[in-house]
């Protein structure tokens, strides 16, 4: 590398330093720092546009009874947020899939699949409380945002190494050592912050959060009947009895957070 592309490259590369400086942000409850480069509002265009589509892609659920207490806890939940803007939705789609989701904006989605998992309201405030945190702590953004300093890094990254002999490998290698070592740890970061969240959420707004454990419980063994075999360094999730150890850890927290719900 020669002196004046050192210098270009040194010059990036303390663009990117101060770029993450500035993107510095703190998450809700847990005080977990993040990077945060991306606007709320786009955060919230992109979630509301990815929403409508979803409706209308996916059929929604007829049962009026199931629709109704989704509306319940959503609605509990979203009131002790402290999510200043949103439009919250709360939709319940027919399908097989044991999820849920949230997205900037206040849009909620459940698919039936996970209503014979959560089985009380106890069990859907868990998740609801969960999903909403995602959205609180801003995570798709987070994500959006980390996603493009890797993408970044590795552009300088490829750049530095163009004229070394290692040059080939780093452009092989730097994708999927980034996911490994980035990218899914981050993931597994983000849902054991909306698990601690969640609690927390929940336990405001008049659930006990004991019943999570029960929950992640019947979750895991949900897991363990579908099959799921991958490495745990491979998960975009916590592994399952990790979560729910750490779960009991906090519900001391959560518990002290409790609020007994409006007349």
């Amino acid at each position: 590398m020669t002196s004046r592309h050192r210098s270009i490259w040194l010059r990036r590369v303390a663009l990117l330093a101060m770029a993450w400086a500035a993107g510095c942000a703190t998450e809700p409850v847990t005080g977990r720092k993040q990077f945060l480069v991306t606007g709320a509002s786009q955060e919230v265009a992109l979630g509301l546009s990815a929403f409508e589509t979803l409706k209308k892609e996916t059929p929604l659920s007829k049962d009026a009874t199931q629709r109704a207490l989704l509306e319940k806890v959503g609605r509990r939940i979203a009131a002790v947020s402290g999510m200043t803007g949103a439009q919250w939705e709360f939709v319940l789609f027919e399908s097989p899939q044991a999820n849920a989701f949230c997205l900037p904006g206040g849009k909620v989605g459940v698919y039936t699949g996970i209503l014979p998992v959560t089985r009380d309201e106890a069990g859907l405030a868990t998740v609801i409380g969960h999903e909403v945190a995602h959205a609180l702590a801003r995570h798709g953004g987070e994500r959006m945002s980390v996603a493009k300093g890797l993408e970044l890094a590795g552009i300088l990254g490829g750049q530095a190494m163009s004229q070394s002999e290692y040059g080939p490998y780093f452009q092989q290698l730097y994708a999927p050592v980034s996911q490994v070592a980035v990218a899914l740890p981050h993931s597994r970061a983000q849902e054991s912050s909306a698990d601690e969240i969640g609690l927390v959420l929940m336990a405001r707004a008049g659930y006990d959060p004991a019943a999570a454990v029960g929950f992640w419980e019947r979750f895991a063994a949900h897991n363990r009947s579908s099959g799921g075999q991958t490495p745990w360094f491979l998960r975009t999730h916590p592994l399952d009895q990790q979560r729910i150890a750490r779960i009991q850890q906090l519900l001391p927290k959560a518990k002290a957070e409790f609020r007994p719900p409006a007349p």
